[in-house]
Protein backbone atom coordinates (compact mmCIF):
# COMPACT_ATOMS: atom_id res chain seq x y z
CA UNK A 1 0.00 0.00 0.00
CA UNK A 2 1.43 3.50 -1.20
CA UNK A 3 -0.29 7.04 -1.16
CA UNK A 4 -1.15 6.08 -4.81
CA UNK A 5 -2.21 2.64 -4.37
CA UNK A 6 -4.73 1.23 -2.49
CA UNK A 7 -4.78 -2.56 -2.40
CA UNK A 8 -8.57 -3.81 -0.50
CA UNK A 9 -8.22 -5.78 2.74
CA UNK A 10 -9.31 -9.07 1.08
CA UNK A 11 -6.74 -8.75 -2.28
CA UNK A 12 -3.89 -8.09 0.27
CA UNK A 13 -4.57 -10.84 2.26
CA UNK A 14 -4.71 -13.40 -0.64
CA UNK A 15 -1.66 -11.66 -1.57
CA UNK A 16 -0.21 -12.15 1.75
CA UNK A 17 -0.92 -15.99 2.25
CA UNK A 18 0.12 -16.70 -1.57
CA UNK A 19 -3.33 -17.29 -2.90
CA UNK A 20 -4.21 -17.09 -6.25
CA UNK A 21 -5.45 -13.36 -7.03
CA UNK A 22 -6.72 -12.55 -10.79
CA UNK A 23 -6.84 -8.55 -11.52
CA UNK A 24 -9.70 -7.38 -13.62
CA UNK A 25 -10.17 -4.24 -16.05
CA UNK A 26 -13.08 -1.62 -16.02
CA UNK A 27 -12.93 -0.07 -19.29
CA UNK A 28 -15.41 -2.74 -20.12
CA UNK A 29 -17.72 -1.14 -17.38
CA UNK A 30 -16.91 2.16 -17.87
CA UNK A 31 -16.94 2.54 -21.93
CA UNK A 32 -16.67 -1.37 -23.20
CA UNK A 33 -20.41 -2.29 -22.59
CA UNK A 34 -23.69 -0.18 -21.92
CA UNK A 35 -25.94 -1.45 -19.25
CA UNK A 36 -26.55 -3.41 -17.63
CA UNK A 37 -24.62 -5.63 -19.64
CA UNK A 38 -21.31 -3.97 -18.03
CA UNK A 39 -22.13 -4.39 -14.75
CA UNK A 40 -23.04 -7.95 -15.02
CA UNK A 41 -19.98 -8.77 -16.79
CA UNK A 42 -17.75 -7.21 -13.88
CA UNK A 43 -19.95 -8.89 -11.55
CA UNK A 44 -19.93 -12.23 -13.34
CA UNK A 45 -16.33 -12.33 -13.55
CA UNK A 46 -15.70 -11.80 -9.87
CA UNK A 47 -17.89 -14.60 -8.83
CA UNK A 48 -16.23 -17.02 -11.43
CA UNK A 49 -12.53 -16.22 -9.99
CA UNK A 50 -14.01 -16.76 -6.66
CA UNK A 51 -15.73 -20.25 -7.91
CA UNK A 52 -12.62 -21.40 -8.74
CA UNK A 53 -10.73 -20.74 -5.05
CA UNK A 54 -9.06 -17.77 -6.54
CA UNK A 55 -9.59 -13.69 -5.47
CA UNK A 56 -11.05 -11.10 -7.90
CA UNK A 57 -8.81 -7.61 -8.05
CA UNK A 58 -11.02 -5.74 -9.78
CA UNK A 59 -9.01 -2.25 -11.24
CA UNK A 60 -9.95 1.49 -10.95
CA UNK A 61 -9.24 4.89 -10.03
CA UNK A 62 -11.16 6.46 -7.52
CA UNK A 63 -10.18 9.45 -4.92
CA UNK A 64 -6.53 10.44 -6.27
CA UNK A 65 -5.62 5.94 -6.03
CA UNK A 66 -5.41 3.40 -8.09
CA UNK A 67 -8.28 0.74 -6.02
CA UNK A 68 -6.72 -2.81 -6.51
CA UNK A 69 -10.27 -4.92 -5.35
CA UNK A 70 -13.17 -2.58 -5.89
CA UNK A 71 -16.29 -3.02 -3.72
CA UNK A 72 -20.15 -2.96 -5.24
CA UNK A 73 -20.58 0.73 -4.95
CA UNK A 74 -17.11 1.73 -6.37
CA UNK A 75 -17.91 -0.22 -9.45
CA UNK A 76 -21.24 1.03 -9.60
CA UNK A 77 -19.32 4.70 -9.40
CA UNK A 78 -17.27 3.69 -12.41
CA UNK A 79 -20.05 2.40 -14.16
CA UNK A 80 -21.87 5.75 -13.78
CA UNK A 81 -19.28 8.11 -14.83
CA UNK A 82 -15.65 7.45 -15.35
CA UNK A 83 -13.04 8.38 -17.84
CA UNK A 84 -10.82 5.75 -19.81
CA UNK A 85 -7.87 5.77 -18.37
CA UNK A 86 -4.75 3.75 -19.99
CA UNK A 87 -1.19 3.42 -18.35
CA UNK A 88 -0.02 7.26 -19.83
CA UNK A 89 -3.52 8.17 -18.05
CA UNK A 90 -2.65 7.09 -14.76
CA UNK A 91 -0.89 9.98 -13.37
CA UNK A 92 -2.85 12.80 -14.51
CA UNK A 93 -6.15 10.69 -13.29
CA UNK A 94 -4.59 10.13 -9.51
CA UNK A 95 -3.66 13.73 -9.75
CA UNK A 96 -6.80 15.00 -10.76
CA UNK A 97 -9.14 12.77 -8.48
CA UNK A 98 -10.90 10.80 -11.59
CA UNK A 99 -13.19 8.60 -11.55
CA UNK A 100 -11.37 6.16 -13.77
CA UNK A 101 -12.01 3.16 -15.91
CA UNK A 102 -8.37 1.41 -16.42
CA UNK A 103 -7.67 -0.37 -19.77
CA UNK A 104 -5.72 -3.38 -19.88
CA UNK A 105 -2.17 -1.47 -19.98
CA UNK A 106 -3.44 0.67 -17.35
CA UNK A 107 -4.52 -2.68 -15.24
CA UNK A 108 -1.54 -4.37 -16.36
CA UNK A 109 0.45 -1.57 -14.71
CA UNK A 110 -1.80 -1.56 -11.51
CA UNK A 111 -1.34 -5.71 -10.98
CA UNK A 112 2.30 -5.51 -11.65
CA UNK A 113 2.50 -2.66 -8.80
CA UNK A 114 0.14 -5.02 -6.73
CA UNK A 115 2.29 -8.11 -7.33
CA UNK A 116 -0.36 -9.77 -9.26
CA UNK A 117 0.18 -11.71 -12.03
CA UNK A 118 -2.82 -12.57 -13.70
CA UNK A 119 -5.02 -10.60 -15.51
CA UNK A 120 -8.49 -11.36 -17.24
CA UNK A 121 -10.32 -9.85 -19.90
CA UNK A 122 -12.36 -9.82 -23.10
CA UNK A 123 -10.02 -9.10 -25.77
CA UNK A 124 -6.70 -6.81 -25.85
CA UNK A 125 -6.10 -3.63 -27.66
CA UNK A 126 -4.09 -3.95 -30.73
CA UNK A 127 -3.22 -2.42 -34.47
CA UNK A 128 -6.19 -0.89 -36.41
CA UNK A 129 -7.20 -2.04 -39.94
CA UNK A 130 -6.14 0.47 -42.23
CA UNK A 131 -3.88 2.30 -39.42
CA UNK A 132 -0.89 0.43 -38.68
CA UNK A 133 0.27 3.67 -36.89
CA UNK A 134 -2.71 3.26 -34.16
CA UNK A 135 -1.70 0.60 -32.07
CA UNK A 136 -3.04 -0.01 -28.74
CA UNK A 137 -0.55 0.77 -25.27
CA UNK A 138 -1.56 -2.63 -24.49
CA UNK A 139 0.68 -4.09 -26.66
CA UNK A 140 3.59 -1.67 -25.51
CA UNK A 141 2.66 -2.75 -21.50
CA UNK A 142 2.78 -6.30 -22.76
CA UNK A 143 6.08 -5.98 -23.68
CA UNK A 144 7.77 -4.61 -20.64
CA UNK A 145 4.90 -5.98 -17.54
CA UNK A 146 5.55 -9.06 -16.26
CA UNK A 147 1.48 -10.18 -15.95
CA UNK A 148 -0.22 -12.95 -18.01
CA UNK A 149 -3.48 -11.52 -20.05
CA UNK A 150 -5.97 -14.34 -20.71
CA UNK A 151 -8.18 -13.15 -23.35
CA UNK A 152 -10.35 -14.60 -26.67
CA UNK A 153 -7.43 -12.71 -28.79
CA UNK A 154 -7.57 -8.99 -29.70
CA UNK A 155 -11.02 -7.23 -30.34
CA UNK A 156 -12.06 -8.79 -33.93
CA UNK A 157 -12.32 -5.47 -35.33
CA UNK A 158 -8.71 -4.95 -35.25
CA UNK A 159 -5.43 -6.15 -37.90
CA UNK A 160 -5.45 -9.57 -35.83
CA UNK A 161 -2.13 -11.01 -38.47
CA UNK A 162 -0.72 -7.05 -37.80
CA UNK A 163 -1.27 -6.95 -34.05
CA UNK A 164 0.32 -10.90 -33.84
CA UNK A 165 3.71 -9.13 -36.04
CA UNK A 166 3.75 -6.56 -33.15
CA UNK A 167 3.73 -9.09 -30.23
CA UNK A 168 6.26 -10.97 -32.06
CA UNK A 169 8.71 -7.80 -32.40
CA UNK A 170 7.73 -7.01 -28.46
CA UNK A 171 8.73 -10.78 -27.60
CA UNK A 172 5.19 -11.67 -26.12
CA UNK A 173 4.48 -15.12 -26.19
CA UNK A 174 1.26 -16.09 -26.98
CA UNK A 175 -0.09 -18.81 -26.25
CA UNK A 176 -3.36 -20.67 -27.28
CA UNK A 177 -5.62 -22.00 -24.91
CA UNK A 178 -6.30 -25.74 -26.56
CA UNK A 179 -6.02 -24.00 -29.41
CA UNK A 180 -3.41 -23.78 -32.75
CA UNK A 181 -4.59 -20.57 -33.90
CA UNK A 182 -5.68 -17.02 -32.53
CA UNK A 183 -9.23 -16.16 -31.38
CA UNK A 184 -11.33 -13.86 -33.71
CA UNK A 185 -13.05 -11.92 -30.31
CA UNK A 186 -16.50 -13.47 -31.37
CA UNK A 187 -15.21 -16.38 -33.18
CA UNK A 188 -13.05 -19.43 -32.33
CA UNK A 189 -11.08 -19.17 -35.60
CA UNK A 190 -8.87 -16.20 -37.38
CA UNK A 191 -6.39 -18.14 -39.60
CA UNK A 192 -3.68 -16.98 -37.59
CA UNK A 193 -1.55 -19.61 -36.04
CA UNK A 194 -0.28 -18.66 -32.57
CA UNK A 195 3.14 -19.24 -30.97
CA UNK A 196 2.63 -22.10 -28.79
CA UNK A 197 -0.40 -24.21 -27.71
CA UNK A 198 -1.28 -25.23 -24.17
CA UNK A 199 -3.95 -27.98 -22.84
CA UNK A 200 -5.25 -27.06 -19.78
CA UNK A 201 -4.50 -25.30 -16.38
CA UNK A 202 -1.29 -27.21 -15.67
CA UNK A 203 0.21 -26.94 -18.93
CA UNK A 204 -0.93 -23.35 -19.22
CA UNK A 205 0.61 -22.64 -15.67
CA UNK A 206 3.94 -24.66 -16.41
CA UNK A 207 4.59 -22.72 -19.40
CA UNK A 208 4.04 -19.29 -17.90
CA UNK A 209 6.86 -20.27 -15.41
CA UNK A 210 9.43 -21.37 -17.40
CA UNK A 211 8.52 -18.17 -19.43
CA UNK A 212 9.12 -16.10 -16.80
CA UNK A 213 12.15 -17.89 -15.32
CA UNK A 214 13.73 -16.90 -18.49
CA UNK A 215 12.81 -13.15 -19.20
CA UNK A 216 9.36 -12.85 -20.61
CA UNK A 217 7.53 -9.76 -19.25
CA UNK A 218 3.57 -10.13 -20.62
CA UNK A 219 2.22 -13.46 -21.81
CA UNK A 220 -1.05 -13.72 -23.61
CA UNK A 221 -3.06 -16.83 -23.29
CA UNK A 222 -6.06 -16.78 -26.09
CA UNK A 223 -8.85 -18.71 -25.00
CA UNK A 224 -11.37 -19.19 -27.29
CA UNK A 225 -14.93 -18.16 -26.80
CA UNK A 226 -17.56 -20.60 -25.37
CA UNK A 227 -19.60 -19.23 -28.68
CA UNK A 228 -19.92 -17.81 -31.85
CA UNK A 229 -21.24 -14.85 -33.37
CA UNK A 230 -22.77 -16.18 -36.53
CA UNK A 231 -21.54 -13.89 -39.29
CA UNK A 232 -19.02 -12.21 -37.63
CA UNK A 233 -16.73 -10.64 -40.32
CA UNK A 234 -19.62 -9.52 -42.47
CA UNK A 235 -21.17 -7.55 -39.38
CA UNK A 236 -17.38 -5.61 -38.34
CA UNK A 237 -16.87 -5.02 -42.01
CA UNK A 238 -20.28 -3.13 -42.91
CA UNK A 239 -19.38 -1.38 -39.24
CA UNK A 240 -16.12 -0.81 -40.68
CA UNK A 241 -17.69 0.89 -43.74
CA UNK A 242 -20.48 2.89 -41.98
CA UNK A 243 -17.53 4.77 -39.34
CA UNK A 244 -14.85 5.30 -41.63
CA UNK A 245 -15.07 8.73 -40.45
CA UNK A 246 -14.29 7.96 -37.01
CA UNK A 247 -11.14 8.61 -35.50
CA UNK A 248 -9.19 9.11 -31.74
CA UNK A 249 -10.24 7.23 -28.69
CA UNK A 250 -13.51 6.75 -29.78
CA UNK A 251 -13.08 4.24 -32.39
CA UNK A 252 -13.62 1.14 -30.52
CA UNK A 253 -16.39 1.48 -28.33
CA UNK A 254 -18.32 3.18 -31.78
CA UNK A 255 -17.59 -0.20 -33.40
CA UNK A 256 -18.66 -2.25 -31.04
CA UNK A 257 -21.65 -0.35 -30.07
CA UNK A 258 -22.59 -0.69 -34.32
CA UNK A 259 -21.63 -4.15 -33.60
CA UNK A 260 -24.02 -4.86 -30.90
CA UNK A 261 -26.71 -2.77 -33.20
CA UNK A 262 -26.47 -5.28 -36.29
CA UNK A 263 -26.07 -8.30 -34.58
CA UNK A 264 -29.24 -7.75 -32.82
CA UNK A 265 -27.26 -7.56 -29.17
CA UNK A 266 -26.26 -10.65 -29.77
CA UNK A 267 -22.76 -9.52 -29.44
CA UNK A 268 -23.40 -7.95 -25.96
CA UNK A 269 -24.10 -11.55 -24.76
CA UNK A 270 -21.22 -13.28 -26.38
CA UNK A 271 -18.85 -10.49 -24.95
CA UNK A 272 -20.19 -11.08 -20.92
CA UNK A 273 -19.79 -14.98 -21.71
CA UNK A 274 -16.59 -14.79 -23.22
CA UNK A 275 -14.89 -12.81 -20.59
CA UNK A 276 -16.58 -14.81 -17.65
CA UNK A 277 -14.97 -17.44 -19.33
CA UNK A 278 -11.45 -16.23 -19.52
CA UNK A 279 -11.82 -14.69 -15.60
CA UNK A 280 -12.69 -18.50 -15.05
CA UNK A 281 -9.71 -19.66 -17.18
CA UNK A 282 -7.38 -17.62 -15.25
CA UNK A 283 -8.63 -18.38 -11.95
CA UNK A 284 -7.63 -21.95 -12.46
CA UNK A 285 -3.96 -21.34 -13.68
CA UNK A 286 -3.67 -19.19 -11.17
CA UNK A 287 -4.12 -21.66 -8.75
CA UNK A 288 -1.53 -23.92 -10.40
CA UNK A 289 1.37 -20.83 -9.63
CA UNK A 290 2.21 -20.25 -6.09
CA UNK A 291 5.38 -18.04 -6.04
Amino acid sequence: MTDILRISAAVAEALAKGRPVVALETSIVGQGLPAPHNLRAARECEAAIREEGATPATVGVLDGQIHVGLDDAELVRIATAAIKVSSRDLGPAIAHGAVGATTVAATMRAAAMAGIRFLATGGIGGVHRGHPEDESADLVELGRTQVAVFCAGAKIILDLALTLERLESLSVPVLGYGCDEFPAFYTARSGCPISARVDGPDDTAAALRAAWATGARGVVVAVPPPGELEDAEKIVQRALRELAGVSGPEVTPRLLARVAELSGGRSLDLNVELVVNNARVAARVAGGIID
